[in-house]
């Protein structure tokens, strides 16, 4: 078997281990973008998830119409999360940023509330069908948030 001086051994290890370490490097950018969207997310959604289970049990509405408060004050808070913290580097306008996630917020709501009124209707629990619900559209969201909202 051919052996390599060790001087070799420890430039090749030490190449690697430096390819290893900029690649490292080089996503930690947007793995901590997606640490802080989700973050504010899990806020947005645990907010928008008890204003429907208060104004439910205790107010006596319809959830697919406490869904609509629960979105409009959720709303608020993932915006001004997203822009001072999870995208806070963005030169994008307020004026600009706002509508274009109202945009995405109103694709992404229409499609809370078809597939909530969906669950619904399969005779699932509010609750159960809202969190269902509530995790399956941050994917569109970050991705949307990222390439057009905040970019």
């Amino acid at each position: 078997m051919l052996k390599h001086p060790e001087y070799i051994n420890q430039i090749v290890g030490a190449s690697m281990r430096s390819a290893e370490t900029s690649m490292i490097t080089a996503y930690l950018p947007v793995i901590r973008q997606i640490m802080r969207f989700g973050i504010v997310g899990l806020t947005a959604a645990t907010i928008h998830f008890s204003i429907v289970v208060m104004l439910v049990q205790f107010a006596g509405l319809q959830p697919l119409v406490a869904n609509v408060f629960g979105f409009l004050i959720s709303f608020q808070v993932g915006y001004w999360g997203h822009r001072t913290w999870t995208f806070n580097g963005t030169s994008v306008l307020h004026r600009e940023a706002l509508p274009r996630l109202l945009t995405v917020q109103v694709v992404a709501f229409t499609a809370n509330e078809t597939l909530f009124y969906t669950f619904l209707q399969m005779h699932l629990p509010y609750q159960v069908a809202l969190l269902i619900v509530l995790t399956i559209l941050p994917i569109f969201t970050f991705l949307m948030s990222k390439l057009w909202v905040f970019k």
